[in-house]
This record gives C-alpha cells, structure tokens and sequence, in this order.
C-alpha cells in the first residue's frame, strides 16, 4: 500500500494536486473547494521523464507541478518534493496521481478454451487497467515451441494464468505451467526482478503449479475466476493485479519509488481511473454510459451497462503511430466513403504512411481534417466492435445462466451492449477534444457507434477523467463537480431511430417545446437520408415528441410514439433519420452529395 502519511481526512481537505503521468506527456491539475463548490483552477503539463537521460518520473511530475506554480503564482514545492499536506508557505491538502508511463500495465493471460478461461482471463486483465499484449490457451492452435517463442519476445509486466473450473482439468494448467517454465520470461523493468504470476485458475492444480513454476516467478493464487461454467469471478484477480502492480511492477519504474511516498493514496494505472470515472459517471445518472479514449497508437472503450463495467484496448487502432493498421484492418474503401471529395486510394495510403513516420504532424488543410476525421471514424467503429464482442454476457460474480447460454458463448456470446438503451457517450483523445467544431465531434461519434434511439454526447475537455478516477476514491463529491462543470463538454443530444427504408421515405415527426423561455417551439418531418440541428444550448431542457413511421423505432417499438425530456449542448439537438445500421450510398456522387448536406446541417465548413 502507498505511505498514508500524507493524508488525513479527504472529507476536510480544500486543495488538490493530481497528476496523470502518461507514456510522453506529464499532466497536473490543481482541483480546489471554492464558494461555487469543487472547481478546476488551472492545469500544466511537461515531458514524462521515466526514460533516459532522466530515468526519474518524478522529474516530469515536479516540472508539470511548476508550471501549475507559474500559473497560479502560489507555491506547491519545496526542496525538491510536493508540500502535502499543505504548510504555511503553501502545498496541496492531497496528491494523487495516475501512471501509465513506459507504457502502462502490459500483462500476458493464460487460459484452458479461448472462448471462455481465457476471455474470462482477458476481461479480468482489462478492467484492473492492464494492457493485454497476448492471450495463450490450448485451443489456439500454437505449436508449444510458437508459445515458448511468444512468452519469451514479449517479456509482459505480469502473467494471469487461469483455466479449468473447479474440479475440471488439471493437466492443461500443469502443461501451461511447464510451457511458463520452458520460456523462463524475463520482466520488461528489473534486471533482478522476478516476474509476477497471478494463478486464478482451478484449485486443485495449485499446488502443481507451484511445483514447476514457484522457483522461477512470483507466484500468487487467488479464487477462481471462472469456478464452474456459469459463473465467472473477476474481482480477487482485478484486485490482485492492481497490489502487484504497486508492489512489483511501479517499485522497478525509475523514480516511482519516491513517487509512491509523496501519494496521499494509491496510484492507480491511468485506464483504471479512467474506469472507475466511467463507472462514477454511470452510478450517478443511473444510466448505460459508453466512453471512448482514442490515441496515437490504442483506442481504449469503456462501458457500463445494467451496473456492469468492461474495458477493451484496440491497441493497434490510433491516429498516429498505428494509423496503417487502422488501414489494413478497416481497407481503403470503408475510410474513403466517409470523405466528401474524390480522392485516389494511392494518394490515401501516401498521406497515412506520411502521418505514421511523422506522428505529431497535425492537419493543414481542410482536406487533411476531414481524412483524420474519416481515419478516426474507422479506428472508433472498428474498436467498438472489439467492444462489444468481448463485453458478452456472464458479467460480474455469480450470473446464473443455463449450459445453453454458455455454448452461445463459446460461439461468440450475446453481448452486452445494447445501443437503443445506451444513454451517454464521452469521447476523448485528441482528434475529439480538440476538433475544430465541436459539431465534428458528435458527428464522429454517431457516425462510428451509431447509437438508437435518444443518447447525450459528451467529450473530455482536456482529459483530466484519469486524476478524476483516482480523486473519487478518496473524495467522490469533488470528483462529481469537477467531472460535471469542469471536465464534460456536453455537446447535446441525439435522436436516431433504428430502422430502413428508401431515400426520401417518411421517418418522423417531431415537436420540440423548450422549457424556461429557451426558445420557440419546433416541429417537422425528417425523410429518410436527412440529418437536422435544431438549438438547444447547454444547460437547457426540452420536451420532445417523436412519432416515427411503422418500420422506425424510437425505443418503445416499431411505429410507437415517444415524449420525454432531453438536454441540449453545443450542438444542439441532432434529428439523425439516416437510419439503423447506417449506410452509404455505394454511387460516389450521390454520397458526396449526401455527405456535403450532413456537414452543412451541422455548419461545417465547405471543402
């Protein structure tokens, strides 16, 4: 556990320091009680300083905190160190911080069948904050000297071998282990450091496991994390993984030692914080909340559906130093039909392969916006769909189902993700925080996951959901006002009903009364193909009525009406009646045409 000794009651503290240190960019926020309530004062950042020539994180974080210091013209350092608690020449109440510097928690798992220990294993590893480099099982289909290869180029921070319910098999886990133990894997930080296996499988292999593999790692047990069929048990591994993490792997990172005194809590890794702000976010609107993180190299998804929370990395799909595999993964064809202007498929690859060996180049041009716009919608759609594969069904502790749900599983499963009942998304990552139009935003957004029905948009204003994660362990109140007023840009709501039909058939009518003189009342049709922005500012409310057509459905079924109150954003109120599953026009004129009508609707500008 992290040294206490500088925290004493959360629930009286009136200054917060909170850093995020990521795997280039160091990040610090000052956080304090104002006579408004919980308030963001300023933020700074630098260079994360975990490698040469520093090999000391505590560079970075002490050179974001200065800057915070040249903005604030107060006072958080002294002699070389963060004053918490705070003293009379000044400091912080608490400091926490969030890590995924030298490239997060990178775990290996280990499980019997690939469609069920070890997607169990998988899911376990993703929401403890653990970027999951492989995944071995015995139906794979590698040979065991592929697998020893593998184990031995990988060198993760962490192992999670798991398989076989309980007084099932006990020969694959012994012949997992022997393959463990053939590898002799070496950890990624520490000469000296012995790797860390986390054992979650089977109680009756333990002791045999041990015997072939506890003289050559760090081995723990923990409960078994799929005890029988239909239940699966993903908390004691979760937890596990995360004292491993501050134990073992933060104790080899260069300087985090030191770092780990000056928390006033756990450093938590940095897509875990995010996690638990999801999670906070859902618990407090008592709605299913999808949230998105899009980077250079990985493409992080976070939902929370009927109280249950999953997380997956797409971590070859991102805008910079992945942008060709979101190419190879997605093909030219599916990236070109989102631009509005001809443009070759030679001349697409050219400008992808520019952007990967140049990746801090930022567009130019209007056509080199809309391209990383079209990229980011793939690399979105395509992490999304990873997404909902893996957040099936059998979630959480002890969820009964019957022996036929579990072989649908094992076909793929149902997944948990239901799009019609999906209340919130927040996006970020650069592409959507800082897009030029906050319209371009949504549009991506409801373009890549296609919600149904009525669904707010949302995008992190400058990304400070990981220190909002780690500060709502120790003060949740703060949390929740920061994240709200400070951290969430709302940029409205949209309304899509699910359903087909020809170009130009009827899909709905509706009527929109603004409440508290926030406008005059609006009401049409929508044919199908046609986006509409109606204006609702932020903070405002409305009453809308839809009545869709018979093949639509709004929510309560094909043809049924639906009144309820919405709130709007920056961008308004989007009617979108281009239909569930969204489709493009193969003919390229009639799709630019279309395209051009959507942009102009939402005022983007013409290319």
């Amino acid at each position: 556990m992290a040294d206490t000794r500088n925290i004493q009651n959360p629930a009286n503290s009136r200054t917060i320091l909170a850093t995020d240190c990521g795997s280039t960019t160091t990040k610090a926020i000052l956080i304090e009680r104002t006579a408004e309530g919980w308030r963001l004062i300023a933020r700074g950042e630098a260079p994360t300083t975990v490698e040469a020539p520093f090999d000391d994180v505590t560079v970075g974080v002490l050179n974001a905190i200065s800057e915070l210091e040249d903005l604030t013209g107060r006072h958080f350092l002294t002699d070389g160190h963060i004053m918490v608690p705070a003293e009379p020449a000044g400091g912080a109440d608490l400091y926490l911080s969030t890590s995924s510097a030298g490239g997060g928690l990178q775990m290996l798992v280990t499980g019997v069948v690939k469609t069920m220990t070890a997607e169990s294993a998988q899911r376990a590893a993703l929401g403890a904050g653990a970027i999951v480099i492989d995944v071995l099982s015995v139906d794979d289909g590698r040979a065991l000297h592929e697998r020893v290869e593998r184990i031995r180029a990988l060198r993760p921070d962490m192992v999670l071998m798991s398989g076989g319910t309980e007084g099932g098999t006990t020969s694959h886990l012994l012949d997992m282990a022997e393959t463990l133990r053939a590898a002799a894997p070496r950890p990624r930080l520490g000469r000296d450091f012995r790797l860390p296996v986390i054992y979650a499988g089977n109680s009756a292999a333990r002791e045999g496991v041990g015997e072939v593999i506890a003289d050559k790692v760090a081995l723990t047990h923990v409960d078994n994390l799929r005890p029988i069929l239909e239940q699966e048990n993903l908390g004691p591994a979760r937890e596990e993984i995360h004292n491993l993490f501050l134990e073992h792997v933060m104790a080899q990172a260069p300087g985090y030692d030191k770092l780990l005194k000056w928390t006033s809590a756990d450093i938590m890794p940095t897509p875990m914080a995010v996690g638990e702000m999801v999670r906070a976010a859902a618990r407090a609107n008592n709605s299913n909340v999808v949230a998105v993180d899009i980077g250079g190299a990985t493409t992080d998804v976070f939902s929370v559906f009927n109280e249950t929370f999953n997380r997956t990395v797409s971590a070859n799909l991102g805008l910079s130093y992945s942008i060709s595999n979101v190419l190879a993964e997605a093909g030219a064809e599916n990236i070109l039909r989102w631009l509005p202007f001809e443009l070759a498929e030679q001349h697409l690859r050219d400008r992808l392969r520019n952007k990967m060996i140049r990746p801090t180049t930022i567009p130019q041009t209007l056509e080199e916006l809309y391209l990383e716009q079209a990229v980011a919608r793939e690399a979105l759609r395509l992490a999304f769909a990873h997404h909902s594969m893996l957040a099936a069904k059998l979630k959480g502790v002890q969820q009964i189902r019957t022996i036929a749900d579990t072989f649908a599983q094992a076909l793929g499963g149902e997944s948990l993700i239901d799009l019609m009942n999906l209340e919130l998304i927040i996006g970020s990552g650069g592409v959507l925080s800082h897009a030029p139009l906050r319209e371009q935003a949504a549009l991506m957004m409801i373009d890549a996951f296609q919600p149904q029905g009525i669904t707010r948009l949302a995008v992190d204003s400058i990304f400070m959901m990981p220190q909002l994660g780690v500060l709502a362990s120790v003060q949740p109140e703060a949390a929740r006002e920061v994240f709200e007023r400070d951290c969430l840009i709302w940029l409205g709501t949209v309304v899509a009903p699910a359903g087909t039909a020809r170009e130009g058939d009827n899909v709905m009518r509706y009527t929109l009364q603004p409440e508290n003189g926030a406008g005059e009342e609006k009401q049409g049709e929508l044919s199908f193909g046609e986006l509409r922005r109606l204006p609702l500012d932020i903070g405002k409310t409305a009453l809308l009525r839809v009545e869709p057509t018979r093949r639509f459905n709004i929510g309560p079924g094909p043809g049924r009406s639906l009144e309820t109150r919405i709130t709007g954003g920056v961008a308004g109120v989007i009617l979108d009646a281009r239909g569930r599953p969204l489709s493009l026009p193969p003919e390229n004129q009639q799709r630019y045409r279309l395209l051009k009508q959507w942009m102009t609707e939402l005022g983007f500008p013409p290319v």
